[in-house]
């Protein structure tokens, strides 16, 4: 292949709940795309983020955290991780780098089974790693899996990213530009919005509440005037979860509400009104029909 070569593909970000992937993936595009917390499990669904490069295409899927699943919804999350290392180009599993390498040995291996696509092993969160366990742990890492390449980076700072991309790049085929450069994710605005006020949820709420949440945008217009009219029912598992998330004379919602209609606001680049309700759908995460209304099965 030339110089010139178009190099395109499909790389998946696997890894454990929180160890940043939705913030790489972020950090990457240079825009805040997926939604993030400290709260391990926030991201639900794989999402494509799209990365143009000159001479390339590069389209990241992010996906939930690898975890052990008891609810329907945490099964479909794993089953969502766990089945985006097949049929893609590149995969790059991120650990925390300050993780002891032998504790994730065996959900490597185990995760990376029979897989086929080269795996560049990512080692996150270096700069809360002291400089002289760096080599050692990117050492036992080695002895674990037959990786391609093992990057240490701070998706928090940037540090190790750029050259992270560069080798992804590197590592494509040639191929197609699968997507028009002028767009960010194949996602619709609804989806988008409905997650950024469930992250609005994840960090103002606490305990139990975020992972009993989901939420449905029912009505999405623009308006004559510009103006862009949203409706969004926030569903919640028992009466005393709607408490704390309405809050003492709505002051939570309303906290959520304008943090979220900020944020989407930014995003759209117009003026959003938001109306937020919240509702009762007991036990959803566990029910079938409930998850294919809101959008996990």
């Amino acid at each position: 292949m030339s110089d010139n070569t178009f190099r395109s593909g499909f790389v998946s970000i696997v890894g454990r709940p929180n160890v940043g992937k939705s913030t790489l993936l972020n950090r990457i595009l240079g825009e805040k795309l997926m939604i993030t917390s400290d709260k391990p499990q926030t991201t639900r669904n794989r999402i494509k983020g799209i990365h143009n490069v000159p001479g390339g295409q590069i389209v990241f899927i992010d996906t939930p955290g690898i975890h052990r699943a008891k609810t329907r919804l945490n099964k479909f999350m794993v089953e969502e991780a766990l089945s985006s290392v097949q049929g893609v180009d590149l995969i790059l599993f991120l650990v925390d780098g300050g993780t002891d390498p032998a504790r994730e040995a065996e959900m490597i291996r185990e995760v990376l089974s029979g897989v086929d696509a080269p795996v560049i092993l990512v080692m996150n969160k270096i700069d809360l790693v002291p400089k002289g366990e760096l080599l050692e742990r990117m050492s036992c890492y080695g002895e674990t899996y037959p990786f391609k390449e093992i990057i240490p980076v701070s998706a928090a700072t940037g540090d190790g990213v750029e050259q992270l991309v560069q080798l992804v790049h590197g590592l494509l085929p040639e191929g197609p530009c699968y997507f028009p450069d002028d767009i960010l994710t194949d996602v619709p605005e609804r989806f988008i919005v409905a997650e950024i006020v469930r992250e609005k949820i994840f960090r103002l709420t606490h305990d139990e509440v975020p992972y009993s949440t989901a939420v449905v945008v029912e009505s999405f217009k623009e308006r004559a005037d510009g103006l862009i009219s949203i409706s969004a029912v926030i569903n919640v598992e028992r009466e005393s979860q709607k408490r704390i998330i309405i809050g003492k004379k709505a002051e939570m919602l309303k906290r959520i509400g304008t943090q979220a209609r900020q944020e989407i606001e930014r995003l759209l680049d117009a003026k959003v009104f938001l109306e937020l309700f919240v509702r009762v759908s007991g036990e959803w995460s566990d029910n079938s029909r409930m998850l294919k209304e809101f959008g996990y099965e």
